[in-house]
């Protein structure tokens, strides 16, 4: 059983923009806890509980397990002997089997704490293995069991982030308020607190989270990176003092790299440095790039097998409220997100992985990401209905999924999926968000995108943006061509800039909705926003993005001869 227990079993890969972490399994023997752990144990279990604590702290699984097995032997009930074998088992990436032993010591606990933290580490492994639906049920059980009392700052947190990841970001920034309470001095948790803020609308509360954090760890280069995208930076204020002796062209921890070049090329951009920063952008993804490589031909694949998804066999689905927004990200799908969600009759769940999670459950493929070649071709032969029912099953269970006749669901590569989206959800419609070729391209060069998906791959080289960006544009040529114009339409982020309200009436038609005036106050929306855009949706429209790229001379040369070289005008 150790070999099952300590085996790397990850739950498949998903795309996302959030960058609150997903913290480390929590401890039950923290401080304030062990009291509540090690009553009603025999002094013979106390004192192995300890000691296998004490071998975990120290990097020794094999010592504990040996420990955990000893406590099971004397007492099959042993709830402390679970919660250390689940312990062992999320530590190495076995998901499945840590969720099992959580649940297990959660039945099995009468201590209220103790009950709680299984439940939390049990929906927190559910998250891991994108069973969000599952992850959010056992969330709720487990503030149940809390009853109104108090509980170690780690374990709010952690379930805050549960909350975050599940969609519930109201929620999710109460639980990060009580962390810091109880723990006002982990700048890890004052991190947590400013991004759920930040992504709630309360820019000025994250301010002051951030600068929390940074009061506490002045060199965090998360915060760092949060402060600078937050504010416009200036010659009379900015972080360059500090960013600059941090960042290391060696840097042995690419994330870290890329925070900071990240950071310090925006200011150089807020100082109209714009070589500068395209240089400081290359410097931020080189790490990353020696490690990840060219994905270009890989995504190759990926989109021949996309496009051959098209079967002809269409589901009897009549459900027409699901909106499918997707394009390139950093093309105005957020912006498009809000204007329609501004609507009395729509709502927006988010960017939901759930399409394709659904499709990576019925295929059954066996790799590791939710999106890869292998899964799109299995995905051909899928019965659509099956398809459809067990999508609208996921989108139904989301918290921010209401009454309203249409929900967006606004996961930008669902660009891959719009041939299986038609034929599993017919009613359903699908806008493409469309940016000039160059800005496209550059705007996801310039994006910090969370380094452990490999999805965003293409971003880390110049040239390499510029082929993903002609993939992208054939693909959706294709659907063009095979999708019916009432189910599937394109919309040009320069003409939402230079005609907001006759683009904004023309898709709501496209909805089938009345038009609505609210739509031209988007930025008066005050639903939680977790993308890269969480604070320029919460201005008016503006023009300053159209035609930046022209800003940045000579040094995009590689991006434009990609360009050139898959016969893409600009």
């Amino acid at each position: 059983m150790l070999r099952r227990a300590i085996r790397t079993v990850k739950g498949a890969i998903l795309p996302c923009h959030r960058n609150v972490t997903l913290g480390p399994t929590i401890d039950l023997w923290a401080t304030g806890r062990q009291r509540e752990a090690m009553e009603g144990l025999k002094n013979s279990d106390a004192r192995d509980v300890a000691h296998a604590v004490a071998c975990l702290d120290a990097g020794d699984a094999r010592g504990a397990y040996a420990l955990a097995q000893t406590i099971l032997r004397r007492d099959r009930s042993s709830v402390p002997a679970r919660m250390i074998l689940g312990r062992i088992a999320a530590d190495h990436g076995n998901w499945r089997a840590a969720e099992r032993l959580f649940a297990e010591a959660a039945a099995l606990s009468d201590a209220p704490a103790q009950r709680t933290t299984a439940l939390v580490q049990q929906a927190r492994c559910l998250v891991a293995v994108n069973r969000q639906e599952e992850a959010r049920a056992v969330a709720d059980e487990a503030e149940k069991a809390l009853n109104g009392q108090s509980i170690d700052a780690l374990t709010f947190d952690t379930l805050g982030v549960i909350r975050s990841r599940t969609g519930d970001l109201a929620g999710a920034q109460r639980l990060f308020e009580r962390a810091t309470t109880a723990g006002p001095d982990v700048a890890a948790y004052h991190y947590n607190l400013a991004l759920a803020r930040q992504f709630n609308g309360d820019l000025d509360g994250a301010r002051l989270a951030y600068d929390r954090v940074l009061a506490l760890e002045p060199t965090h280069p998360k915060a760092l990176a949060a402060v600078v995208s937050l504010n416009r930076q200036t010659s009379d204020n900015h972080r360059l003092d500090v960013l600059i002796p941090l960042f290391r062209d060696d840097d042995p921890d690419p994330a870290r790299q890329q925070q900071l070049g990240h950071a310090i090329a925006k200011t150089f951009e807020d100082l109209d440095q714009p070589v500068a920063a395209l240089d400081w952008l290359a410097r931020a993804k080189s790490g990353r790039r020696c490690l990840a490589g060219s994905p270009i031909a890989n995504d190759r694949a990926m989109a021949e097998a996309a496009r051959a998804t098209i079967s002809g066999a269409t589901s009897g689905l009549e459900d027409d409220h699901p909106v499918f927004i997707v394009g390139l990200p950093r093309s105005g799908t957020t912006l498009i997100d809000r204007i329609l969600s501004s609507h009395r009759d729509v709502a927006s769940v988010g960017e939901l992985g759930d399409f394709s999670i659904a499709v990576k459950r019925l295929t059954g493929t066996a790799s590791d990401r939710v999106m890869d070649v292998e899964t799109l071709v299995a995905a051909r032969g899928l019965d659509r209905d099956i398809l459809g029912q067990a999508y609208l099953k996921r989108l139904s269970d989301q918290p921010t999924a209401g009454a309203q006749p249409r929900l967006i669901d606004k996961m930008p590569l669902n660009f891959l999926y719009a041939g299986l989206i038609h034929e599993a959800l017919p009613q359903a419609r699908i806008l493409c968000l469309r940016r000039h070729p160059v800005d496209s391209a550059l705007a996801n060069y310039r994006q910090l995108f969370a380094s452990d998906f490999p999805y965003y791959d293409y971003a880390l080289d110049l040239a390499d943006a510029g082929r993903f960006y002609a993939l992208f544009d054939g693909l959706i040529a294709h659907w063009r061509s095979v999708l019916p114009p009432e189910r599937f339409t394109e919309v040009h982020y320069e003409a939402v800039v230079a005609d907001m309200e006759g683009q904004a009436r023309r898709l709501i038609a496209f909805l089938g909705l009345d038009w609505d005036p609210a739509c031209l106050d988007f930025h008066l929306n005050t639903a939680p926003v977790s993308t890269a855009s969480s604070v320029q949706v919460r201005s008016p429209i503006h023009s300053r993005s159209v035609g930046r790229w022209k800003r940045y001379g000579e040094g995009l040369q590689p991006l434009l001869d990609a360009l050139d070289a898959e016969g893409i005008a600009y």
